[in-house]
């Protein structure tokens, strides 16, 4: 396991220019050989839906698609939930296969999941079942920097990125791209030859406004005008022209009406099973001195604006159901729904008005992904594809041997370079 270490604190004033609280590997750690492979950066927009970009409100993204590779859209994996699919993207998995299931999650062994829960989001144990992409990187010797990115923070089998940064939503979309010119900032052999870069805006206010609000459009411009921040910042390093830039969302945003509410507690009782949780995609699991069987025959019946199944009747394009950390039973909301209880609405009376996970098929969860750099071809639209064939065309633009995924490097290989192939 590396040794970290932490940078003094440093102001908000200070952040802006590039300065944050930050995990540093040791000097010693083995930097990129000589012949290393133009830099990759990875940025994510969260619940940036694909058809967003038709606003005309994101100019920076859109010349970077003009000059570079576009997809129709980019199809998430299920649940499309922002860890689940955040690994996916570095990992080449499917929920299913990689163990980050869902955003909220029981595992007998490891106990409650959820995205507040620091302790539990820093536990490598709960996503070595994936192997991310820093982690081969830095075990061939190319120096990788996360900020923010979903399974950073935690020891995956006792490794970190060389440079992390814990999550911190204080800091601005502007402070979170000064950090990555920081990085890019250090020396030859301490830079990183991997990158990746997180914002939320867009999301939070998708969840808290809906996807055809003002506040969204007004979070499309300001994350906009952090990428513009980021870009100029790269050429005035020389350095735009010389890397590789791919931008991706997670998944979309569908608007929810406060009163779409489907009540569990009206055909379960919430003591006669464990409740992993609520929301878009519901889970139970059995509790002892309980006809379980018999609870599935009632649920699985027809109900207007939901599906439930037992995990092993899933339907089969969903990929999903085999993880032990899956519930046992499954509800899924039709888009514009959300599943909740009396008791939870009692408790938590504000509910979003955005939302996502849902069916992954669906248009309004549909993922967006623009690439731009010296591998990529020059103003192309892609047709959609799945969000798993990024992993394998990131580790080929790395010269990285990838681990074994769900992707396919084939179906994604026509949108470089016939050089860069």
């Amino acid at each position: 396991m590396k040794i970290l270490f932490r940078l003094l604190l440093c102001s908000l004033l200070a952040l802006s220019a590039g300065c944050a609280t930050e995990q540093v590997a040791p000097a010693g750690a083995p930097a990129a050989a000589a012949s290393t492979p133009p830099p990759l950066l990875l940025i994510s927009i969260d619940a940036y839906r694909a058809d967003y970009i038709k606003r005309g409100l994101s100019p920076t993204l859109q010349m970077l698609a003009n000059h570079g590779v576009r997809a129709q859209s980019m199809q998430p994996s299920f649940p499309s939930l922002t860890f689940p699919n955040h690994y996916t993207i570095v990992t080449g998995l499917r929920p299913d296969h990689h163990g980050i299931v869902n955003n909220r999650m029981y595992d007998p062994r490891l106990g409650k999941f959820a995205l507040g829960d620091r302790a539990a989001v820093s536990d490598g144990r709960w996503w070595s079942e994936g192997t991310p992409i820093w982690e081969t990187a830095d075990q061939h010797g190319i120096r990788t920097a996360t900020m923010f990115w979903p399974g950073s923070s935690a020891d995956i089998h006792g490794q970190h990125p060389d440079y992390w940064i814990p999550y911190n939503g204080k800091l601005t979309a502007i402070q979170r791209a000064d950090q990555v010119l920081a990085w890019l900032d250090l020396p030859a052999a301490e830079r990183p030859g991997f990158l990746t870069l997180y914002f939320d805006r867009v999301d939070h206010a998708g969840h808290g406004f809906g996807p055809d609000s003002a506040q969204v459009d007004a979070a499309l411009r300001s994350t906009d005008a952090a990428l513009a921040h980021l870009v100029q910042g790269l050429r005035d390093r020389g350095m735009f022209k010389h890397m590789n830039i791919i931008v991706i969302s997670d998944h979309g945003m569908a608007s929810v009406p406060r009163d779409h509410n489907i009540y569990i507690d009206n055909f379960l009782h919430a003591d006669q099973v464990q409740t992993v949780g609520l929301g878009v995609l519901a889970g139970f699991n059995p509790k002892p001195g309980h006809d379980f069987a018999k609870i599935e025959a009632a649920m699985e019946k027809p109900h207007r604006h939901m599906q439930c199944w037992d995990k092993s009747r899933v339907p089969a394009r969903f990929d999903y159901g085999k993880n032990p950390r899956v519930p046992q039973l499954l509800c899924l909301a039709d888009v514009g729904w959300r599943i909740t209880s009396h008791a939870h609405m009692a408790i938590h009376s504000k509910v979003s008005i955005g939302n996502h996970g849902y069916d992954n098929a669906d248009p309004r969860m549909q993922a967006l992904f623009v690439a731009h750099g010296p591998a990529f071809r020059r103003g192309i639209v892609v047709k959609p594809f799945p969000n798993v064939d990024v992993y394998p065309l990131m580790m080929h633009l790395l010269d990285l041997p990838p681990m074994a995924s769900d992707g396919s490097y084939d179906a994604v290989k026509d949108m470089l370079n016939p050089a860069s192939r």
